[in-house]
């Protein structure tokens, strides 16, 4: 199984080196690129993806239950950030955000191997809990992708402005059309996060066996919904981009990172539970 992982590791790491040189520049170019051109490239992300997907549901799904332990959770997490950025073709056209989001979905797809923390989910074997969590899960990973997306905008966006950004080494579609992906990514995870705290609320008793309970992932994750929300209605009515919409965005996957993530992290590294 070790093999399978740092196959996943080689793949990733491949592909991110591959795509390094579109980001600084055909200067920076190096053999590695001019063997395997950034097309060719992100085409080995599928198999990552795939070899990544066993090995997170051979690790999450165990006879006993499922087993979302931190070191899981980051590893799927990380594993669908992926996945929507190449679906979504973000690698191809904004190919900084590959070098950011597949060395760390080469780490997080190695932390299962040598970190074994298990976390059985209590209500793994029903169907809707299972569901709910998934629909979660994706939720999170196209905010994350929507937040490095704008980061990478905004230095776009000053590059131009300054005239250092060259057009010959930096092939991106205008900034309007990338903006305009943008916010469609946030709208379909903001719809996933609706469909998530709705299901959460209103069959929690089915899910989950016991009534809603307001602590600390319901409060980050209601945060995140409110903010991404006043956002997508920013966006609608008064027209927000820029600068004003980064910091929405960021501040609503804060919470949303929270409400999951820093949440497990709390609660199995620093209280041990």
């Amino acid at each position: 199984m070790i093999l399978l992982h740092v196959t996943v590791v080689a793949l990733y790491g491949l592909t991110a080196y591959a795509l390094w040189p579109a980001t600084a520049g055909r200067a920076a170019s190096s053999r590695l690129y001019d063997r395997i051109p950034v097309g060719a490239a992100t085409w080995l992300v599928p198999i990552a993806l795939i070899l990544h997907g066993f090995l997170g549901w051979h690790a999450v799904a165990t006879p006993e239950g499922l087993d979302l332990s931190l070191v899981n959770a980051v590893s799927v997490v990380a594993g669908l950030v992926a996945a929507v950025a190449w679906v979504s073709g973000l690698l191809a056209t904004l190919p900084a955000i590959g070098t950011v989001v597949l060395p760390v979905a080469a780490i997080a797809s190695l932390l299962p191997a040598f970190i074994v923390n298990a976390h059985r989910f209590s209500y793994g074997d029903d169907t809707l809990a299972a569901v709910h969590v998934a629909i979660a899960l994706v939720a999170y990973a196209m905010f994350l992708v929507a937040a490095l997306q704008a980061l990478v905008l905004m230095g776009l966006e000053k590059r131009l402005r300054r005239r250092t950004l060259d057009p010959e080494s930096v092939a991106t579609p205008p900034l309007l059309t990338l903006e305009r992906f943008l916010f469609r990514l946030i709208a379909v995870g903001f719809l996933l996060l609706t469909l998530t705290l709705a299901s959460g609320i209103l069959f929690t008793e089915q899910l989950f066996g016991k009534p809603l309970v307001f602590n600390h992932k319901s409060v980050f994750s209601v945060l995140g919904w409110l903010t991404f929300g006043a956002l997508l209605i920013g966006r609608w009515r008064y027209g927000w981009r820029g600068r004003i919409a980064l910091r929405w965005i960021i501040a609503g996957t804060v919470f949303v990172f929270l409400a999951y993530l820093g949440s497990k992290f709390v609660l199995e590294v620093l209280l041990g539970r």
